[in-house]
């Protein structure tokens, strides 16, 4: 008999006092089966870090079963502290000059179709690590050149020589996101400029790539709010756009306000696409790097 075996997608070690019951339709299957563990072993072989396990995504038993993962290059220790991230806050340590090689081995001996690669934010980096940006994106194309590659890049401190440095080295997907409403940025992103990151995707699409932004929800907004980003997101001509529910990594971070029902989750895709969007992938368990191929592939 083949028992599946679910958890809660906020795990054990946020606080239960004034926690709102979480709802049925938020639960995921352990990660667990062979093309899972081959993902992880050659994450570990080649000392890569994924943003799968780094802010605990709920999807990487999903995502790893499907021999695809979210690589996380500039190391795994953040200069930013925003109250709904589980990356660790702190210093960096030195660059690694040989990642983008190890990244581009790894794409390899995955002989993935589409690959998919963050950061934390560099801030104290004068190009907020654009140059390995660049490096890793090319050094892809090199050793696997039928791959597409997406990009979920950090804001660069509006440093835009710093953004043309990769949009010049061409990903296929340039995603940044917004994260939440502008009225919660305080709290939620407070380094992050709304303005800014609206910025940055109208350059991404002023230099002729396609654009994805995303958002989460349950931190407080309303959704009027809600679809007041998307109008702000077309206005910068975003093509594709994900929508998520916000879960509380541990106790330090930002409590959960909602849990919203996929019910509305549908009424955000549904306007999303009427205002002309290229795609919307909007539900509970959306995230950025969520079945980003098929999202793309909508194109």
């Amino acid at each position: 008999m083949n028992h599946k075996v679910f958890v809660d997608i906020e795990g054990s070690s946020a606080s239960s006092q004034n926690k709102l019951a979480k709802p049925d339709w938020l639960k995921v299957r352990l990660p667990t089966g062979d093309p899972y563990w081959r993902v992880k072993n050659l994450m570990d072989e080649h000392d890569l870090h994924t943003v799968c396990e780094s802010a605990a995504c709920p999807n990487r038993g999903e995502c790893w079963a499907r021999g695809t993962a979210t690589f996380m290059i500039l190391g795994n220790v953040c200069t930013r502290s925003c109250g709904f991230c589980n990356v660790i806050t702190g210093k960096p340590t030195e660059l690694d000059l040989d990642e983008p090689e190890r990244v581009a081995a790894a794409v390899a001996k995955l002989s993935l179709k589409y690959a998919i690669i963050t950061s934390v934010n560099r801030d104290e980096l004068k190009d907020g690590g654009a140059a390995v940006w660049a490096a890793t994106i090319r050094q892809v194309r090199k050793v696997s050149p039928e791959t597409k590659i997406e990009v979920l890049i950090p804001d660069f401190c509006g440093n835009w020589e710093a953004l043309a440095t990769v949009i010049e080295a061409r990903p296929d997907v340039l995603n940044h996101n917004i994260e939440t409403v502008p009225r919660l940025y305080l709290p939620v992103r407070p380094q992050g400029k709304y303005e800014r990151s609206l910025e940055l995707l109208d350059k991404a699409k002023a230099a002729g790539l396609t654009t994805k932004s995303g958002l989460m929800v349950g931190l407080g907004e309303t959704d009027e709010e809600v679809l007041e980003v998307l109008k702000d997101w077309r206005k910068v001509r975003v093509d594709l756009i994900t929508i998520g529910q916000y879960m509380q990594p541990t106790e330090k971070h930002l409590p959960v306000q909602r849990f919203v029902h996929p019910d509305t989750f549908k009424r955000f895709e549904v306007e999303g696409m009427a205002m002309g969007f290229g795609n919307v992938f909007s539900g509970p368990l959306v995230r950025s790097s969520y079945h980003a191929d098929e999202q793309a592939n909508h194109l």
